[in-house]
Order: structure tokens, then sequence, then C-alpha cells
């Protein structure tokens, strides 16, 4: 079931890359740290873990910025 996990972000990580859209990349590799966090987490491997966490609130507020930056254009 690890292996399982570990997969399907490595997965969504690879599909992430190769959108064209960069909200659609941050999002899915939002997706792909969240499962590597889970992943990194059953396997107990404090590396991933804390990696993802980190790349979890760096791609957040990515996407936050590049949402305010669409509004922005709207008005």
């Amino acid at each position: 079931m690890v292996q399982v996990i570990g997969y399907t972000a490595l997965s969504i990580n690879l599909i992430s890359m190769s959108m064209k859209n960069i909200l659609y990349l941050r999002v899915l590799g939002l997706v792909a740290n969240a499962v590597y966090v889970v992943y990194g987490a059953m396997l107990d491997a404090p590396p991933v873990f804390i990696g993802c966490a980190i790349a979890i609130f760096l791609h957040s507020y990515r996407i936050y910025k590049t949402m305010n930056e669409k509004k922005e254009e709207k008005i």
C-alpha cells in the first residue's frame, strides 16, 4: 500500500510537469506534495515529509499570488 501511495504521488508530479498553464502546474504540484507528505510519514522519512510540507506552503503561496494577479487583470 505504501508503494502505491508513492507511485501515485510520482504520477501526479510527472503530470504536473507537463502542464502549460502555471496555475494547473502549481495545483497538481501541491496535490502531489500532499500525497508525498503521507508517503513520507508512512515511511517514517523526515526529509521527504519536511521537504514536501515546505513545498506545499510554497505552492499555496504562488497559487494565491497567481489568483490575485488574475483578479487584478480583470479590473
